[in-house]
């Protein structure tokens, strides 16, 4: 079977659905192919839902700011309930170092228009219910972030892009590409071949296998990452939190919850030693330590019964800095991978930043956030240090 399409998008997740729908509002008669039974059903489903624009790197910052915008309004603008909660994200601060850190990012969130403070003690006991107060020194806050539902989100979306026109095609895996002259010509299923001069790969932590389709090197490695969720409880936490202390048990570089919009608190840690690859299944050790971290934070939680936990990977470039870029030996491609754990909040902000460089060529961040975001830059120079 061949179909012509004016665009291809290639992985159904947070980027690709999000992607696939700014080009059917473009005008552009687009298919999106997902080798899974439905949209979502990667990495994005595994996401604990924050949506935030608290990060160092200029590009984060805005994409998030986009995606916020549009996620936080999007029940009021399209009447599809996505699980969104304005709460906010806290970062408390329990030592000097944490405190200079938080404290030295302030200046460049705020020149790019994030709403973000540092707040005192007494503050941040009031904003997080039961926290911790010994050594605490306060830390910051920014009230406009949140969470959403990484479930509905993407059916939402999915659905918003069938409307404007696109075709959503599931259960079907991509074999191979088609280049022509330098040009992207056509990409090869197991069911079918479907010609378009505009493919957009936004295949998270399968960046790499595609990239071996098409004759480049793509940087993307993943480490897979655990998470959970109890059962509801009255809501009485705003904001999702993250603790940036080492954990007493030496194993986690930090971690994170928050009170989704159904009372449940769900959570994650980022390991001091990565769990490199894809593998999908629970740990053992993964429960007593973010049940130890989390009681040691707010002792309330010790009466939390935990439903269940599952991992998802976060697709990680060398940098720690997504790769949103057309490719200079491939005129058509574009790639929108390497999100690092963080495509639930960036994927409408990239999905506006893919259809401009799809369509017109161009990208409409300024330069000096744009270049960040390059597939060719040097990923070892000036390696970020992001906050997870």
């Amino acid at each position: 079977m061949t179909n012509t399409y004016d665009a291809i998008v290639v992985g159904g997740g947070s980027v690709g659905v999000p992607s696939a729908r700014a080009l059917a509002q473009r005008g552009l008669k687009t298919l999106l192919l997902e080798r899974r039974s439905a949209v979502g059903q990667g990495e994005n489903k595994a996401a604990i839902g924050g949506i935030r624009a608290t990060h160092s790197d200029p590009a984060k910052i805005l994409l998030c700011l986009r995606s916020l915008n549009a996620i936080s309004t999007w029940k009021e603008t399209f009447g599809d309930d996505i699980g969104w909660k304005t709460g906010g994200y806290a970062f408390p601060a329990y030592s000097e170092s944490v405190e200079n850190t938080l404290r030295d990012l302030l200046p460049k969130q705020r020149t790019y228009g994030l709403v973000n403070d540092y707040v005192d003690a007494n503050t941040m006991a009031d904003i997080v219910p039961g926290i911790q107060r010994e050594n605490l020194r306060g830390g910051t806050y920014s009230p406009h972030n949140g969470q959403a539902s990484s479930l509905l989100l993407p059916v939402a979306m999915m659905r918003h892009a069938v409307q404007l026109g696109a075709v959503v095609r599931v259960n079907e895996r991509v074999t191979g590409y088609e280049i022509q002259h330098g040009a992207i010509r056509a990409v090869a299923t197991d069911q079918g071949r479907y010609e378009a001069p505009i493919v957009v790969l936004a295949t998270g932590s399968d960046a790499a296998e595609h990239g071996k389709l098409l004759g480049i090197n793509i940087p993307v490695k993943p480490d897979s990452h655990e998470a959970g969720i109890t059962a509801p409880v009255e809501h009485f936490l705003r904001p999702l939190v993250v603790d940036l202390r080492p954990g007493p048990e030496g194993k986690t570089v930090n971690f994170y919850f928050g009170q989704n919009h159904e009372g449940q608190i769900i959570f994650c840690y980022t390991p001091k030693d990565l769990f490199l690859g894809t593998n999908h299944e629970s740990l053992s050790e993964f429960l007593p330590i973010l049940a130890s971290r989390m009681i040691g934070l707010v002792p309330r939680f010790k009466h939390l019964l935990v439903r269940r936990v599952w991992r998802g990977c976060y697709p990680m470039t060398p940098d720690g800095v997504p790769i949103v870029s057309q490719v200079a030996a491939i005129r058509g491609l574009t790639l929108a991978v390497g999100m690092c754990g963080q495509g639930l909040m960036l994927g409408l902000g990239v999905a506006e930043e893919v259809a401009s460089l799809a369509v017109d060529g161009r990208y409409l961040l300024p330069t000096e956030a744009s270049d960040t975001l390059r597939f060719e830059r040097d990923f070892l120079a000036g390696k970020k240090e992001a906050l997870k």
